[in-house]
C-alpha cells in the first residue's frame, strides 16, 4: 500500500466509548476486535433478537459463496468491497484470490479500529493487489475516485455491499449511493448485496433495531421488497431476492437451512 491511501487518516483515533457497526459485528462472529462498549451493545441485541448471531454467521457464508461464484463461473478478477469492516475468517480477498490468485480487491470502510487492522492483515498474493480505502459510503463519488487507482473501471468489477445501507437510514439517500455506485460500473460488473430485514421475525427485528439506535449504534431494517429495488435495472441471477440462508447454500441431507433476517441478491449489470 502507498501512503496515498492513508492520506485522509495517517494517524487514525479509536473512540472506545462509542458502539460501532464492524466492531459489534465483530464480536456476533466470535471475534476479539471489539471493545466493551461493542460487547454491550451485542448483548442488547442479542437478548431481544438471539438469531442476530445466525444472521452474522449467514451473512459471512453467503459472502463466501458469491466471490466464488463471481471469480469461479463468472470470471470477474476485480472487486470493490464496501463496508469492509473488521478482517475475520475468508474476507473477500481471501475467497477470491484462492480462486484466482490475480484477483484484485479494494476494501472501504471508515473505522479507525478497521483501518489500523487492515495495514496488518490484508494482504494479497503476489499475482493480485489487495488495497484499502479509508472513506464513507456516504460519498461515493471520492470512493469510486480512490478505487480507481487499483481496479480498472473499463473491465467488469464486482461491488460487494454487504450490510452497509442499513447504515443509511434515509432511504432515498441509500439509493442515491448504490445508484451513483453501479452507474460507474462498465457492463458485465456484478453487484452482491445483502441488508437486514424484518420479514421472517418482525417483533424481534423491530426489538433490535430498537437497541441499536438507541444504544448509538442505528441500523435501518428494510422490507424484501425495498432491498429488492436496489437491484432495479440489473440481471438478478437465480434464486433472486432471498434470505442469506437460502442464497446457493451447500447441499446437505437435511434440505434448505432456515430462513434468517437477512436478505439478499447477485446482479448483473447488462
Amino acid at each position: 500500500m502507498t501512503d496515498q491511501d492513508w492520506e485522509r487518516d495517517p494517524q487514525p483515533v479509536i473512540d472506545t466509548s462509542k458502539p460501532h457497526s464492524a466492531r459489534v459485528w465483530n464480536y456476533w462472529l466470535g471475534g476479539k476486535d471489539n471493545y466493551p462498549i461493542d460487547r454491550e451493545v451485542g448483548e442488547q441485541v442479542r437478548k431481544v433478537y438471539p438469531g442476530i448471531v445466525d444472521v452474522a454467521r449467514h451473512s459471512r457464508a453467503f459472502l463466501g459463496r458469491a466471490v466464488r461464484y463471481l471469480a469461479g463461473e463468472v470470471g470477474i478478477d476485480q472487486f470493490l468491497d464496501l463496508g469492509t469492516g473488521l478482517p475475520t475468517v475468508d474476507n473477500t480477498h481471501e475467497v477470491a484470490q484462492r480462486v484466482n490468485p490475480a484477483c484484485k480487491i479494494v476494501y472501504v470502510d471508515n473505522d479507525p479500529l478497521v483501518l489500523v487492522h487492515a495495514r496488518a492483515l490484508l494482504t494479497s498474493t503476489p499475482e493480485g493487489e489487495c488495497q484499502y480505502v479509508d472513506a464513507d459510503v456516504r460519498d461515493p463519488e471520492y470512493v469510486l475516485q480512490q478505487a480507481a487507482r487499483t481496479l480498472d473501471f473499463s473491465r467488469p468489477i464486482g461491488l460487494m455491499m454487504l450490510g452497509i445501507l442499513g447504515n443509511v437510514w434515509d432511504d432515498a439517500e441509500a439509493t442515491a449511493i448504490r445508484d451513483h455506485l453501479v452507474a460507474a460500473l462498465p457492463s458485465g460488473s456484478y453487484l452482491v448485496l445483502e441488508d437486514g430485514t424484518d420479514a421472517v421475525d418482525p417483533e424481534a427485528a423491530a426489538k433490535a433495531e430498537q437497541t441499536r439506535a438507541e444504544a448509538g449504534d442505528p441500523y435501518k431494517l428494510r422490507t424484501p421488497e425495498q432491498i429488492a429495488a436496489f437491484f432495479d435495472g440489473l440481471e438478478l441471477v437465480e434464486p433472486g431476492v432471498v434470505s442469506v440462508s437460502r442464497w446457493r447454500p451447500e447441499p446437505t441431507p437435511w434440505g434448505l437451512p432456515e430462513e434468517v433476517t437477512a436478505y439478499c441478491g447477485v446482479a448483473r449489470k447488462p
